[in-house]
C-alpha cells in the first residue's frame, strides 16, 4: 500500500506520511509516559526549571572538554538552537579556570548561499553566534585554539575527517519541526524515492554535505531566528551527517519547547524508544545509535489537544 502524500510539502517526505497509528500513539503520550519510554541506549529525562535545564546543557560542554588531554584530544559537537546554554558555558569555563588547549568544538551546520557557506557578516551565521555567545567570552589565557574549532565550511572532507582525529565525546542538538538534528532533513519525494523514503541504512551513509532544506525547516528558522522574515533564510545548508554522528560516543537532544511542537517532541521519542527508524523522520534513525538522551523542559512539553486561539 502506497504511503500518503505529505500534507505540508507534497514534493517531500516528512512525518505526515507515516502510518496514522504511529501518529495517534505519539499524540496520546503524557509527560510521565515520555519518561517511561527510556530503555537501554535511550534515556528520557525532564527538568522542572529552565535554569536547571540550560545549566545541565552547558555542563555537557564542560564534561566533554575535561576529558581532553595532549595525547587524547576530545570535544563536543554543538548546535545553534538552543543557544541559551552558550553564555553559560563561557562563564563556567572562566570560573573553573578550565584551560581548553586540548579541547575541540564542532559546529553542526552552516547556511549556504550561492553554493558557499555564509560568512560571519550574515545575520543568521551559526559560526558568528557560536563565537559571539561563547568563545569570544572565554578568557584569553583559557581559550581554545582557533584550529580546534571546526565549522562545516570550506573543505567539508577536512571537517568530516576531524571526527577520526579527535574523540567526539558528545553530539548535542535540538529538534526541528521536521524532526531533524543539525540539518539532516527528510529527502525530496523524487527519483527512486518517489514511492518510499530511503531505507534507514541508506540514509545513515550520508556524511557532512550541502543539502536542500525542507520547507518546514525554512519556515521554522524564519520564526525562531528572524521574526518570521522568510526571504532572509537560505534554502540550503552544510550539515554534519549521520556518518559523523555515529562516531560520537553519545548523542544528547534538548527540547526547551520552542523549536518543535508538543506533538513532534513526542513522536521522535516514541519512534526511538520503540525502534521504528524511518527516514521521513530523521531523528527516529537515532533508534540505532547506542547512547542517546532526550532532555525536556517540563513546561515546554505541553499537550496535544485542540485549542482555538
Amino acid at each position: 500500500m502506497s504511503r500518503p502524500i505529505s500534507k505540508v510539502a507534497p514534493g517531500w517526505w516528512d512525518y505526515t506520511t507515516l502510518d496514522e497509528s504511529i501518529l495517534q500513539d505519539a499524540a496520546r503520550l503524557s509527560a510521565d509516559d515520555l519518561v517511561q519510554l527510556s530503555r537501554d541506549g535511550f534515556k528520557v529525562r525532564i527538568f522542572d526549571t529552565l535554569e536547571e535545564f540550560y545549566c545541565a546543557e552547558a555542563l555537557e560542554y564542560i564534561e566533554a572538554w575535561r576529558q581532553a588531554t595532549p595525547d587524547n584530544p576530545a570535544g563536543i559537537c554543538g548546535p545553534i538552537g538552543p543557544t541559551e546554554q552558550l553564555p553559560l558555558v563561557a562563564r563556567i569555563v572562566n570560573s573553573m579556570g578550565l584551560k581548553l588547549q586540548d579541547a575541540h568544538f564542532w559546529g553542526m551546520d552552516e547556511w549556504i548561499e550561492d553554493g558557499k557557506p555564509v560568512d560571519m557578516t550574515h545575520p543568521l551565521s551559526f559560526a558568528k553566534a557560536d563565537m559571539e555567545l561563547c568563545f569570544d567570552r572565554i578568557d584569553k589565557d583559557l581559550a581554545m585554539p582557533t584550529s580546534n574549532i571546526h565549522f562545516p565550511a570550506g573543505d567539508l572532507s577536512d571537517y568530516s575527517a576531524s571526527y577520526d582525529q579527535v574523540h567526539c565525546v558528545l553530539m548535542q542538538g535540538g529538534q526541528g519541526e521536521v524532526k531533524h538534528w543539525a540539518f539532516n532533513d527528510p529527502p525530496k519525494r523524487e527519483g527512486k524515492y518517489r514511492d518510499a523514503p530511503p531505507p534507514p541504512e541508506e540514509y545513515r551513509k550520508l556524511g557532512t554535505r550541502i543539502t536542500d532544506l525542507h520547507p518546514m525547516t525554512v519556515i521554522q528558522n524564519a520564526r525562531t531566528s528572524g521574526g518570521g522574515y522568510v526571504p532572509q533564510v537560505p534554502i540550503c545548508a552544510a550539515t554534519v551527517g549521520p556518518v559523523e554522528t555515529w562516531k560520537a560516543e553519545r548523542v544528547s537532544i534538548w527540547h526547551p519547547g520552542h523549536h518543535d511542537n508538543p506533538f513532534g517532541m513526542r513522536l521522535s521519542a516514541l519512534m526511538i524508544a520503540k525502534r521504528i527508524p524511518d527516514s521521513s523522520v530523521p531523528m527516529s534513525l537515532l533508534a540505532d545509535h547506542p547512547d542517546v538522551t532526550f532532555s525536556y523542559y517540563r513546561q515546554g512539553i505541553g499537550v496535544v489537544d485542540t485549542e482555538m486561539h
